[in-house]
């Protein structure tokens, strides 16, 4: 059982925070300037952060950290509350994502300068749309595609490591997913089998994102001095944060559900020809990532002995020892035989080595804010909520207590199981 307690800041929870349903995604910040840049299925409430922040900031002084920064979400806020953060990001295509949104003091006529060159080089260049992956070209009217391949010469040949330039890129990448006529699901992944009704030609889709992005500068800009510590690093090892650095910790991890984050941006990163296919997000992504997917474990890359033998484990080693032979002998009644028992096993490992991090580069009294989901792969409970505490626990923090924001699994048409599950936030007590 989740052991209960009061922390300082639940409060934030029933009081200053929007929403709670919507507290653990990402939904809000589409309305918000610079979150809306680009839409991470793996978010939360830009509000919900501030909230958590200026609660905190009652208290006394405030150091930020977020080790899955993901977008960015709580850097932005950090800095609009102008209090000192590092952030972690081992996904390198998001981490860049996350580089471009904290551009946003850039000047604003430098950037619509550096956007208008693009357009005006993309205009006599040659498209070349013949060697784009089997993934674009279905998701791709071979008439946008040329204007998008255009655009991204154009941005090639342009390219520098100025603020415009890295803005201008997620200009392009942000509006590939408008444009295309295939369907995409809210979750990020693209379905080239399902067709939209509407999609947007693509010279006006960069126009209009610049005119977005451009006004968002102007109002974000000026706002603060506080400059945000972003570094491409793992979670499971913090190397790059200062010891004791952290009071306040606001994450959320990957969940244990079999969500493929590297998956998530396959899109846009084969249009950028940076990867040919699925095939090559192994070597590209996935061997950064902490282990949530049965994508990431084979038996022949996971000596599964070695790890359910770890020290690390032994806070839950009874009961993942039964989760783990209960999916290794579910498996076989299915048609997929996912590896989820290989999964389970490595993403409780790597997180156990999350909190030992944690314990390091935050500081005694600390705060920790994890927004988390609990798990049923093969419809086999898996107590993802429990488990994280204990492992915390284990690390050096002292208590937990969960906090529930909405039910999950109740509303998925296809759903693979009748388990009920919810999502919330595991805070831990420093």
């Amino acid at each position: 059982m989740v052991k209960q307690f009061e922390l300082p800041l639940k409060k934030i929870l029933t009081s200053s925070s929007p929403s709670i349903d919507t507290a653990s995604t990402f939904k809000d910040n589409m309305k918000l300037p610079v979150h809306r840049w680009f839409r991470y299925s793996a978010g939360f409430s830009a509000q919900w952060v501030e909230a958590i922040i200026n609660q905190a900031q009652e208290m006394g002084r405030v150091t930020v950290l977020d080790p899955f920064v993901g977008s960015g979400t709580t850097l932005l806020a950090s800095e609009k509350l102008r209090v000192e953060s590092y952030g972690i990001e081992a996904h390198p295509f998001i981490l860049r994502v996350a580089q471009a949104k904290l551009l946003y003091r850039t000047n604003t006529d430098t950037y619509l300068n550096f956007i208008n060159k693009v357009i005006k080089v993309s205009q006599n260049l040659q498209a070349r749309i013949d060697n784009y992956p089997k993934l674009i070209r279905e998701c791709f009217k071979d008439e946008a595609l040329e204007h998008l391949d255009k655009l991204r010469q154009a941005w090639e040949k342009l390219a520098d490591d100025s603020p415009e330039s890295q803005l201008a890129w997620l200009t392009l990448i942000t509006i590939l997913r408008p444009v295309s006529h295939a369907g995409t699901a809210p979750w990020q992944y693209i379905l080239p089998n399902k067709r939209k009704q509407v999609s947007v030609e693509p010279m006006l889709a960069f126009k209009l994102m610049a005119e977005t992005i451009a006004a968002d500068i102007t109002i974000a800009s000026n706002t603060t001095n506080t400059f945000a510590n972003l570094i491409q690093s793992d979670a499971r090892t913090c190397e790059g944060i200062p010891d004791k650095f952290a009071s306040l910790i606001v994450t959320s991890p990957p969940y244990a559900n079999n969500y493929d984050y590297a998956d998530a941006t396959r899109l846009e990163m084969c249009f950028m020809q940076e990867i040919s296919g699925w095939g090559d997000l192994q070597t590209t992504i996935r061997q950064y990532l902490v282990r949530s997917c049965s994508q990431h474990v084979t038996t022949k890359n996971v000596n599964i002995d070695e790890i359910l033998e770890s020290p690390a484990l032994e806070p839950i080693k009874p009961a993942i020892l039964e989760i783990y032979y209960r999916l290794s002998e579910e498996r076989n009644f299915h048609g997929g035989k996912k590896n989820y028992h290989l999964m389970i096993a490595c993403y409780f490992f790597d997180m156990a080595q999350v909190w030992q991090s944690l314990r390091r580069v935050s500081k005694s009294d600390s705060q920790v804010c994890f927004v988390i989901g609990d798990s049923a792969p093969y419809g086999i409970y898996v107590p993802v909520i429990e488990w994280m505490g204990l492992l915390a626990q284990a690390a050096g923090f002292k208590e937990f207590q969960f906090e529930k924001f909405r039910d999950r699994n109740i509303k998925w048409k296809n759903r693979k199981h009748q388990v009920p599950l919810c999502e919330g936030c595991l805070w831990i007590q420093g």
